[in-house]
């Protein structure tokens, strides 16, 4: 018996319902799948690249227990921190990101290691995510060498503590405060064995800053613990836990190390243009803004390396920032280059942005500056 007309209507129907279904599941598999493209590592010593230019490590040498990280496109997670060791030694792992060369494994592209006099600026930026119910610290490693080593332990050990929670400490003692990077930190020197090792302990947890390594690495050449003729051989970000840890996160890090250029200004620094151009567009809304910078090389002359100074007004603070390493988040601020936008040709433009929140009336900066030379404004 051949359907009737309402049959075939109603088939065609429900043959379309069909492929409409088929394709919603087949396009919620294909982002289950994308979603689920995590790169997951659980050898001790097992590591992956990021971004083409970054080593994410899961690095756990003091337990056999298990530890995992899933590891993004600008991070990781720990999923699985297994086994404790006492708080009043040495740290279970130091899964961690970085730019450099960790026993003789070097990330792509890295210009490390570097003699620290070459060396003009080396912005960094990271954001971390915390938990509780777990005994670690979330750190900066910063490794110095007289030598320009890929392999083995550096000489001097520098450590940026942004968090720590539970009765963990530094390697050594307290040795008094500093002021590094606009920030007061609690100073810590020792020796664990292997290497000199210098602490820098924020008072309160840092969840996320952008800022110049460098700045720490001129604290440990003035303490006698480095010299200008050794090498920056790594730089690393990530977390050292004793207890538990599963969920800590590098959410982002970044890390952009520059080289020689000289300006009247002196040795060492960017080298500067002659003249220079800065358009800064904005969206504002309540309480809130964006700022997208341009910045074009007027001049003759090429940048390479480049630092743009000004001044946000008063109620205005940078919550994060992109293409650009920008310190601190208010006031008189710097914006640093990053790795793929460290040269301005003759004529070229480099852009950058951030997102900030401000009270009172909104304003712009009213002048701007490029590696000390003051820069016209559209």
């Amino acid at each position: 018996m051949q359907p009737s007309h309402h049959q075939v209507r109603r088939m065609r129907a429900l043959c379309g319902a069909l492929l409409t279904t088929l394709v919603a599941l087949a396009a919620l598999l294909t982002g289950a799948t994308a979603s689920q493209a995590d790169t997951t590592i659980c050898e001790e010593f097992g590591s992956t690249t990021i971004q083409g230019r970054y080593v994410v490590q899961n690095n756990r040498w003091g337990t056999s227990a298990t530890q995992c990280i899933s590891v993004t496109n600008s991070g990781f997670r720990i999923v699985q921190a297994d086994g404790s060791v006492p708080t009043n030694g040495a740290p279970k792992s130091y899964p961690s990101v970085f730019n450099g060369c960790h026993y003789t494994n070097c990330s792509p592209g890295t210009n490390l290691p570097a003699q620290l006099s070459s060396i003009s600026s080396a912005p960094s930026g990271i954001s971390y995510s915390y938990v509780s119910g777990a005994a670690y610290d979330a750190a900066y490693d910063i490794w110095l060498d007289p030598t320009p080593r890929t392999d083995g332990v550096n000489r001097t050990e520098i450590m940026i503590w942004f968090n720590r929670v539970g009765s963990v400490q530094p390697v050594g003692s307290p040795v008094g405060s500093a002021t590094v990077g606009g920030r007061q930190w609690q100073v810590w020197s020792g020796n664990n064995g292997g290497n000199d090792v210098l602490s820098f302990v924020a008072p309160s947890a840092i969840d996320s800053w952008n800022f110049d390594v460098m700045d720490f690495v001129r604290q440990a050449v003035s303490r006698g613990l480095a010299q200008n003729n050794w090498y920056l051989t790594s730089i690393q970000a990530g977390f050292e836990p004793w207890q538990n840890g599963a969920g800590l996160a590098v959410n982002s890090f970044s890390s952009t190390v520059n080289l020689g250029g000289s300006t009247p200004g002196g040795p060492g620094t960017p080298s500067g243009p002659a003249a220079c151009k800065v358009t800064y567009g904005t969206s504002v809304w309540q309480d809130g803004f964006t700022a997208d910078v341009a910045v074009t090389n007027t001049g003759s002359s090429p940048v390479n390396g480049w630092n743009l100074a000004f001044t946000l007004p008063s109620g205005q603070r940078i919550t994060n920032a992109w293409n650009a390493g920008v310190s601190p988040s208010s006031g008189t601020v710097t914006a640093t280059n990053v790795g793929h936008n460290a040269s301005i040709a003759p004529g070229g433009q480099v852009s950058f942005g951030f997102q900030g929140t401000y009270s009172g009336s909104f304003a712009k900066p009213a002048a701007f500056s490029l590696n000390g030379t003051a820069c016209a404004t559209a």
